[in-house]
């Protein structure tokens, strides 16, 4: 049989290791989607509900693998819906593949059905490798290309391929004039250790010596680099900060690790920063600077593999581009331990205090189930090689500080688009990713009406693919947009606006079950160890449908003074929940000044 085109592109994905494809089908792609029948659907075409969820797989496939994900649509709207995942993977440096279609070439400029100009579309989102395939000769090198840069830059890459190319026979590059070969797929040459200069690392640990109080802050970037990062804290006795991306580099079991940094951060490491009179930032690209040290306060070295981000957060004295794993283990030798351990006690204090506080508060009564506490029954439980997945809203501030990370679980959000919808499809990716490990989606309600519903369909459908079967969705229900309510409270001092905050109530459980799913709906505080209990030991996906208070405040122990001023002129503008919301809002809050009490 003739190999055309769009065989040859999914022969190439099979030779660099693709084992699946999350997309959805339309006219702009036919040949490649008929192609899949011919490959006997290897890869395997996983139909998502949506374009952009299947980029928000592909993207969960790729951070929970380190494997490039691959995702793929039509021309024209499919294309168009692939751009939030795309930017997911783009500001959270993750490698994304999108094989897109295009109108036929002969009808291009003709102003033809579902023709849009796609090379200015995904110009900005696939800068680093951006191709449109006119001829079959261009195929070798565009595909693996792509997928090479897409590795090497952790960013997304798209190749476009016109529709009536894919059914074309396919012929390879010539050794010809204008005619540009490829590699084989398994020639390698995508990874190199690179390492700073002798003399850089003799200046960054001149900086580490001097110090008596040192923070490390660590990124996604360091995940690679856990135990370095270790023996460097037990060195200069450091306490350690995670940046959101990073919160599984390191246990939250060890007793220097501060917790999550930032707006949804924990007071122990704003402390660590306020008060550190040195900083490492290790693989972190964290972008808030005014959760770091003054600016005249700490020296400062960083550590990246990347040079076009160093140097942008602080005013870092040492910059030292290279891998963090082998720049850590040049560096280790050249650290002196540090005999006075005063500055870690002082971190280790500060750490078991925010535990036993995030204790406490978890456990205060709401009307009906505090959201932390969600959190906190799934922390006592969470299985040591569980994939979490967290969405955006209120669900990442407790995502961020009352899950205890520990032995192999990972974990991961929008982190820098910190767009609302990526928690489901991120755990049916991570799924494909690792069939045989627990996944866990934390999500809201205004997330899971906007597509984790849908998703729901996706899970169904594709469950019994997976050596384990546990996939848990769990919806925090408290029909109320609650970010953008409490950000309009505390950032700008007004009242709820129920017209745009106020979601329909949806059973969210009773949608599980008719799909087949397992559903659990809890209303009751008391009966949400039983539910985790159920869902983790379940043969079949779960939805738990928890429904819970939306005036459990989430501004962080280290809010300002305008900020807490703003939420209460906006209670005092007549918020609509104002009695509630205040009286839930000063017993959290009472929770940090009485140690032991309820």
């Amino acid at each position: 049989m003739t190999q055309t085109v769009a065989d040859y592109v999914l022969a190439r994905l099979r030779e660099w290791g693709v084992e699946q494809v999350f997309a959805y089908p339309g006219d702009g792609i036919n040949g490649i989607v008929t192609a899949f029948g011919r490959a006997d659907n290897k890869p395997t075409f996983i139909q998502a509900r949506h374009e952009e969820m299947a980029a928000f797989s592909a993207v969960g496939y790729a951070k929970f693998s380190g494997k490039v994900g691959v995702c793929m649509a039509t021309s024209g709207p499919g294309a168009i819906h692939l751009l939030n995942g795309l930017y997911d993977a783009k500001l959270d440096h993750v490698p994304v593949l999108a094989i897109v279609g295009q109108t036929a070439r002969s009808a291009m400029g003709g102003s033809y059905q579902q023709e849009v100009d796609l090379q200015a579309l995904f110009k900005d989102v696939a800068s680093e490798y951006l191709v449109e395939v006119n001829v079959a000769e261009q195929l070798p090198n565009a595909i693996d290309r792509a997928i090479r840069t897409a590795l090497a830059s952790r960013a997304p890459t798209t190749v476009i391929i016109p529709a009536d190319l894919q059914e074309e026979k396919y012929t390879p590059p010539q050794h010809a004039f204008k005619h540009v070969p490829s590699s084989n797929p398994q020639a390698g040459g995508l990874y190199s250790l690179t390492v700073a200069p002798e003399a850089e690392l003799d200046r960054a640990a001149e900086v580490l010596n001097s110090g008596s109080k040192l923070a490390v802050l660590v990124g996604q970037g360091a995940r690679g680099a856990a135990e370095e990062v270790r023996q460097l804290a037990e060195l200069t006795g450091a306490g350690v900060a995670k940046a959101l991306l990073g919160k599984d580099v390191l246990s939250d079991e060890l007793p220097y690790v501060t917790g999550s940094i930032g707006l949804l951060g924990t007071r122990p490491s704003y402390e660590l920063m306020r008060d550190c009179d040195t900083l490492l930032i290790v693989g972190s690209n964290f972008p808030y600077s005014q959760f770091l040290p003054e600016l005249d306060q700490a020296r400062a070295v960083q550590i990246d593999i990347d040079g076009r981000f160093i140097g942008m957060r602080y005013p870092t004295e040492v910059n030292l581009v290279g891998d963090a794993k082998a720049t850590l283990q040049a560096l280790l030798p050249k650290l002196r331990r540090k005999s006075d351990r005063s500055w870690r006690e002082t971190v280790e204090r500060g750490v078991a205090d925010w535990w036993s506080t995030m204790d406490k508060e978890a456990a205060v009564p709401a009307n009906p189930v505090n959201p932390m506490r969600i959190v906190s029954e799934l922390s006592a439980r969470i299985p040591d090689d569980a994939i979490v997945a967290s969405d955006s809203g209120s669900a990442a501030n407790w995502y961020a500080r009352n899950l205890r990370v520990r032995g192999d679980i990972r974990c991961s959000l929008s982190g820098t688009l910190a767009t609302m919808g990526p928690a489901v499809p991120y755990v049916i990716g991570a799924k494909f990713a690792h069939p045989g490990r627990p996944a866990i989606a934390l999500t809201g309600d205004g997330a899971m009406q906007m597509n984790g519903m849908a998703e729901l369909i996706t899970i169904a459908r594709y469950h019994r693919n997976w050596e384990d079967p546990r996939c848990i969705v769990c919806v925090l229900h408290n029909n109320d947009l609650n970010q953008v309510t409490w950000e309009l409270r505390a950032m700008g001092g007004a009242p709820k606006f129920e017209q745009s905050q106020a979601l329909p109530d949806v059973d969210y459980a009773g949608f599980a079950r008719s799909l087949g799913l397992g559903a659990m709906t809890v209303t009751d505080p008391d009966d949400l160890a039983g539910a985790w209990e159920t869902a983790l030991s379940a043969d079949v996906p779960t939805v738990l449908d928890v429904h819970c208070d939306p005036e459990v405040p989430p501004i962080p122990p280290h809010a300002t003074f305008e900020q807490v001023k703003s939420a209460a002129q906006a209670v005092l503008k007549g918020d609509p929940d104002a009695l509630h919301l205040m009286v839930q809002g000063a017993k959290t809050k009472l929770q940090e000044f009485l140690p032991g009490k309820h």
